[in-house]
């Protein structure tokens, strides 16, 4: 496999934006399905237009057509719920994971603020979304820790309620493991529909599946394609796409843990492994690590894995750490490992990578499971300017503007000036009408005894 550098590495690690290319197999069960050629965006279109259209009738015709699964509900019934066993074994490592992702969550700083001075009061509220939707795929195998990782920051966050909309197997059934995690999160509602058919009624809502004030959690292509179509009737916490994860390794680093690093990654359909390391010899051991490593996992697990490295996989020698972290920014990965001699050395010149993984005990799949930050993070280059699922995602938050009447004197002639700069006349006469009369003072104090006995009522 060819080694970049210098200028070629940077071309190879800067992101451009463009559309994710639609393998022909997808395009050609679009075709079967629909007797016509149409693009992903034309399906999702078609599709929620429907459920806009005819609700829960929708929702049921497209599960059948596309899930294969016929169904006469669209509800999972609390019993049914309640009922959900698993082993005993995985039942303790869900509760590890909500018990982790929680205490990690509840550390975040969430409550608003009030200040009261000379001026008057100036503040933030804080109030968590009245209705979350969390979307978790089913797809190839049940996602357990997407539904942990999306919710119980919308928990921690305060929304009194979560439902979880996830596509059914062929039999009508809802995986038992996702409702157990749904029961161990404290889920309000669990809907057997998926795909973008689920986003379009989360986004509208249906007779039977409420409208919701945003929607998380990763999906496929069409998930992605739909929950961009609805933002504005609703919100969304970020289009993630597949899964990225780049190593910076130096001579010290154990080849084998970097490529299982990389490879843990590369399972995933249509992900990127990047590995930049400052040794030569590493990145040759690693190589050699990754074909034998690809060839003792099972089916399709090897096959997903050897699609990643063969046409995606980018290897990168620096002639320094220093280096290797520039490239790394410059790349702004989802999951950004760091096996190294040193590796808490390097933590401060990181500046954009959706999650940091110091040292060899820190492996990214053990963030995906119960490390305690979430697993849903910016993908596609987006942590340059986005950030991972958490508390505020799911969380209003409202500034309070309360100034007396000796600050309006003193602030509202300069802003009846930038008013009338602006060619805003109604502006600039709002203000100097309380400047030419007498207006009662606010009382911060007792707002402020006020906005904290509601968040204590609420939050």
């Amino acid at each position: 496999m060819q080694v970049l550098q210098g200028d070629a590495a940077r071309a190879a690690l800067t992101r451009t934006f463009s559309e994710i290319p639609v393998p022909d197999s997808v395009l050609a069960r679009i075709e079967a399905t629909f007797g016509e050629p149409l693009t992903p965006e034309e399906v999702v279109t078609r599709i929620l237009a429907d459920v806009r259209a005819r609700g829960d009738d929708a929702l049921l015709g497209w599960t059948e057509t596309l899930d294969g699964a016929r169904i006469h509900a669209l509800e999972v019934p609390r019993e049914e719920i309640e009922a959900a066993r698993v082993e005993p074994e995985l039942h303790d490592a869900i509760r590890l994971a909500v018990s982790r992702v929680g205490a990690f969550y509840e550390q975040q700083p969430a409550h608003g603020f009030l200040e009261h001075g000379p001026d008057g009061a100036l503040g933030q509220l804080v109030r968590p979304l009245g209705r979350v939707g969390v979307y978790v795929p089913g797809g190839l195998a049940p996602l357990i820790s997407t539904l942990i990782h999306t919710a119980v920051p919308a928990r921690v966050a305060g929304v009194p309620e979560i439902i979880v909309t996830t596509p059914p197997a062929r039999d009508g059934a809802v995986n038992p493991a996702i409702l157990v995690a749904a029961r161990e999160v404290g889920i309000d509602r669990v809907f057997r529909v998926g795909g973008a058919q689920a986003i379009g009624a989360l986004a509208y809502g249906t007779a039977s599946v409420p409208a919701v004030d945003k929607i998380a959690g990763p999906g496929n292509l069409f998930v992605v394609i739909a929950k961009r179509m609805v933002y504005g009737q609703t919100g969304i916490e970020s289009l993630p796409g597949p899964t990225e994860t780049l190593v910076v390794a130096d001579d010290s680093a154990d080849p084998r843990f970097v490529a299982a690093d990389l490879l843990a990654q590369a399972e995933h359909l249509g992900a990127e492994p990047v590995l930049v390391g400052t040794s030569r010899d590493l990145l040759v051991e690693v190589q050699n690590q990754i074909d034998g490593q690809l060839e003792a996992l099972p089916e399709p697990n090897r096959s997903w894995a050897r699609d990643s490295v063969l046409a995606r996989m980018k290897i990168v020698l620096a002639a320094t750490l220093d280096e290797a972290l520039d490239l790394a920014n410059l790349y702004a990965p989802e999951h950004l490992c760091l096996l190294t001699r040193d590796p808490w050395s390097l933590l401060g010149r990181v500046r954009r990578a959706g999650g940091v993984f110091v040292g060899e005990a820190s492996m990214e799949a053990l963030g995906d499971y119960v490390a305690g930050p979430s697993h849903v993070m910016p993908t596609g280059g987006t942590a340059r300017f986005m950030s991972p699922v958490n508390v505020r995602d799911f969380q209003n938050i409202i500034s309070v503007v309360g100034v007396n009447g000796a600050a309006l004197r003193r602030i509202g002639p300069p802003a009846a000036v930038l008013a009338r700069a602006e060619g805003l006349e109604a502006h600039a006469r709002a203000i100097e009408a309380r400047l030419t009369s007498a207006v009662p003072d606010a009382h911060p104090e007792a707002t402020l005894e006020a906005v904290k006995g509601t968040e204590e009522r609420e939050l």
